[in-house]
């Protein structure tokens, strides 16, 4: 089995997906509902799948203070999964611990693998809504033949980073992460394989490659991710042709 670390913020403007805001049409707080569904789309996925779901998130301690709301960051994570889930008692919910994401992620795999001793640990961020069963039972399936399975996301992120073995996870999703984790996975001496890409949601770059996808898998009546496609689609997002360029647009 494999435990599912969705790395979560509190959906709060300006703390998530503050790229977003500034370069598409949705306003900060249309961005941070988007992360919202995003988020539960994740957790579903994770639920669905033969593994184990940890919501790993960052507590208002850890947060800086504009940032600070009046419900705490575990309340309000646990209220969207107990909206997405279909048995919410199931999932766990730990607190972050490391100064950056990288320290972060190292610490929580570290600690599944070596102190709980978990067969295989995933990192995922909560902007990969692309990311659904089957990708995670495929990398469940990839993780028994290797010590680390990547999923590669635009400009060289990752939107899933499993592991069965440790590696040195200092400075590990440096710029382009694909790239950082796999050298880090060689340099321990491990396997790496890769899953599909998929597209995450940081920017309108990649909300622009997102948006035609979902509405295409919509129209042949293909699985989506249901909350993020049916706020897109509420929104009237698509994508024209303008100066000879793709250009994301609100109807």
């Amino acid at each position: 089995m494999t435990v599912i670390a969705v790395f979560a913020d509190p959906p709060r403007p300006g703390l998530v997906l503050p790229e977003l805001a500034e370069s598409s049409p949705l306003s900060a707080e249309e961005a941070t509902e988007l992360y919202a569904a995003s988020l539960k789309d994740t957790f579903r996925a994770a639920e669905r799948s033969g593994g184990e779901l940890l919501v790993n998130y960052r507590p208002d301690d850890l947060l800086a203070d504009e940032h600070v709301g009046e419900e705490s960051a575990e309340a309000q994570l646990r209220a969207l999964a107990a909206d997405a889930l279909a048995d919410p008692g199931e999932a766990r919910f730990e607190v972050q611990a490391g100064s950056t994401f990288a320290a972060r992620a190292g610490n929580t795999v570290t600690h599944l693998l070596d102190r709980e001793e978990v067969q295989s640990a995933a990192v995922v961020p909560g902007t990969a809504p692309m990311l659904t069963r089957k990708e995670i039972d495929s990398a469940a399936m990839k993780l028994r033949r290797n010590e680390v399975v990547l999923g590669p996301s635009e400009r060289g992120r990752v939107y899933f980073a499993g592991f069965t073995d440790t590696v040195d996870f200092e400075g590990a999703y440096a710029t382009p992460a694909i790239e950082t984790l796999t050298n880090r996975g060689v340099d321990a001496g491990h396997d790496v394989e890769y899953l599909d890409r998929e597209t995450g949601i940081e920017t309108g770059e990649d909300l622009r490659s997102l948006v035609p996808t979902l509405n295409a898998r919509v129209a042949a009546g293909r699985i989506v991710p249901e909350h993020t496609a049916t706020l897109l689609r509420e929104w009237g997002l698509r994508v024209v042709e303008r100066d000879g360029e793709p250009t994301l647009v609100r109807e």
